[in-house]
């Protein structure tokens, strides 16, 4: 006989197992993916390709972030990040299973926190979404940059991108311009390859108190952070060649000089 607890746990499996409709529309490649010195970079057979995530990385402005370590004490900024990290991909794992309907639980300290914020996203983000295309999957753009999307979907009748986002506090949309940069490159890699129109970016954002946020970028503004994107994208090949420059061995002419 199930208590009351054990009945909610049931239910909220239920909850997390239940899968949407999918769709074939689009055939999606699988690039190996490689991790060296915090740079991950992705081969789908012609070369390695720079993340999204690296290229951004690579380009930030880390003022903010420097003054924050600084405030609260390096150890504990590593700690708080780290935890975050796992909460994250815990919270993706959970939100993932229910897309494509495979049972998954975590029992870990980490997983307790992560599952009810997964519940939040699904019961208050999934509605509009009629189905999907693909969960979890790498997209390129040939010979310029690749990464991993959490979802692409219909979602309001308009082909979209969906970013799933954990946060420690809620956000403001001038804090996030990296994270509308990534739909924004996620968006014109799907439709180079697969030859689609992403009309749609949505952002789905939940902390642990489970305070939802929602950020949509459509048409226009997704174009907008398109151009935003090329220019960050520009720059990390920039501060590349600067790179392979400074390090470039001299030869015996360049003492001539």
């Amino acid at each position: 006989m199930m208590d009351e607890k054990d009945l909610k746990e049931h239910e909220d499996n239920i909850k997390l197992v239940s899968s949407m409709k999918k769709s074939s529309k689009y055939r999606y490649l699988t690039g190996q993916r490689y991790e060296h010195h915090g740079t991950r970079t992705y081969d789908f057979g012609d070369g390695r390709l720079p993340s999204v995530t690296t290229i951004l990385a690579k380009t930030k402005n880390q003022e903010y972030l420097t003054a924050w370590e600084n405030k609260v004490g390096h150890e504990k900024a590593e700690a708080i990040k780290n935890h975050s990290s796992k909460r994250g991909t815990s919270m993706h794992k959970f939100l993932e299973n229910h897309i494509t309907g495979v049972g998954y639980d975590d029992l870990s300290p980490i997983g307790e926190e992560a599952r009810p914020m997964a519940q939040k996203i699904i019961e208050v983000g999934f509605p509009p979404v009629e189905e999907y295309y693909g969960s979890e999957i790498t997209l390129h753009y040939p010979g310029l940059y690749a990464g991993a999307t959490d979802l692409v979907c219909l979602h309001n009748d308009m082909e979209t991108i969906v970013d799933f986002k954990q946060a420690n506090r809620p956000k403001n949309k001038d804090w996030i311009e990296d994270y509308f940069l990534q739909i924004a490159a996620y968006a014109m890699a799907h439709d180079y390859v697969h030859k689609s129109k992403i009309r749609q970016g949505v952002i789905m954002i939940c902390t642990p108190d489970l305070y939802y946020q929602e950020f949509k970028i459509q048409d226009s503004e997704l174009k907008e952070w398109k151009h935003k994107w090329l220019k960050r994208l520009n720059m990390y090949h920039d501060s590349i060649f600067d790179e392979k420059e400074r390090t470039k061995p001299m030869k015996a002419e360049d003492f001539k000089k």
